[in-house]
């Protein structure tokens, strides 16, 4: 049975840093791609990141302040995110699937059940 439990959301100051982490079990990482998405409060659900075995992507709000990494022994990977902006609260939901050619995640097969992310002073 697949599983993907994040963790790691909360409240932070805007210009504070988070790290969200999305443990998977029922494969092994890389046998998808794994993503992250948000989602506001009436907007819809938006790619964050996202990586397979040999790339990343990254969506243009958050290239040079988001990082995307995993870790193969404890099959997890994680959003490491810095310099937060009020924009970025929402909640963020792990994703596995399949990448297009642009290397975005757009075939999701699994979701977790997200997590709250508040950017706020």
């Amino acid at each position: 049975q697949v599983q993907l439990v994040e963790s790691g959301g909360g409240l932070v100051q805007p210009g504070g840093s988070l790290r969200l982490s999305c443990a998977v079990s029922g494969f092994t990482l890389y046998n998808y791609a794994i993503g992250w998405f948000r989602q506001a409060p009436g907007k819809e659900r938006e790619g964050v990141s996202c990586m397979n075995a040999i790339r990343t992507y990254y969506t243009d709000s958050v290239k040079g302040r988001f990082t995307i990494s995993g870790d193969g022994a404890k099959n997890t990977v994680y959003l490491q995110m810095n310099s937060l902006k009020p924009e970025d609260t929402a909640v963020y939901y792990c994703a596995a699937g399949y990448t297009n050619t642009l290397g975005f995640l757009d075939d999701v097969r699994y979701w977790g059940q997200g997590t709250q992310v508040t950017v706020s002073s």
